[in-house]
């Protein structure tokens, strides 16, 4: 069986698991969900790039933006409200900078994708996630004169956060080919 997440009539997305018009709902409520589970689990290193991707992938750019904006507002409300983060201007400019650095990462994704809408999906994903997690790394870096923060620039701590980027695009791209092959309501198909 072949990954075929490449939407039949190519409208500028380039995964399509449900009807173009469920798009934004259904990315919007994987990509809450994911956040919800990776604040918990990962509380500062949720996967924004690996959203960034997802999100340019299925939506044009502007509805890609609001779902990864929303995201983040799922996150920053898990982070100061359940997991008590302090709240003050240093922790609520980072949540910033977070926030920023996930809208550069999904507007880079949205140009990687629309440049490579030819290309193989896994390599065109790939790329983007690389791109991504690159204009996600190097606006937080770019954040840390301000904020403090640079000894957590080490090789291995951005290693393993690309990394986990990398497994939760995986397991978001799965979930997404897993609707597309269980959806009821398949493109083509009568509503009754």
């Amino acid at each position: 069986m072949s990954l075929n997440l490449l939407s039949p009539s190519f409208d500028g997305s380039q995964l399509a698991p449900v009807e173009p018009r469920h798009a934004p709902l259904f990315c919007f409520a994987l990509l809450t969900i994911s956040c919800a589970l990776a604040s918990f689990a990962l509380a500062c290193a949720t996967p924004f790039a690996a959203f960034a991707v997802i999100a340019a992938a299925m939506l044009p750019l502007r509805p890609a933006l609001l779902v990864v904006t929303g995201a983040w507002l799922v996150n920053q409300g898990i982070g100061f409200g359940a997991l008590h983060y302090p709240v003050d201007a240093n922790t609520m400019l980072w949540g910033l900078a977070i926030g920023l650095a996930a809208v550069a990462a999904t507007a880079i994704s949205a140009a990687v994708l629309r440049s490579l809408s030819h290309s193989r999906i896994p390599l065109a994903l790939a790329i983007a996630m690389a791109c991504a997690y690159a204009a996600y790394e190097l606006a937080l870096l770019a954040a840390t004169p301000f904020l403090g923060g640079a000894g957590s620039f080490t090789a291995a701590i951005i290693g393993r956060i690309g990394l986990s980027n990398i497994v939760w695009l995986i397991g978001l791209v799965a979930m997404c080919e897993i609707v597309r092959l269980v959806n009821p309501f398949k493109r083509g198909r009568a509503m009754s």
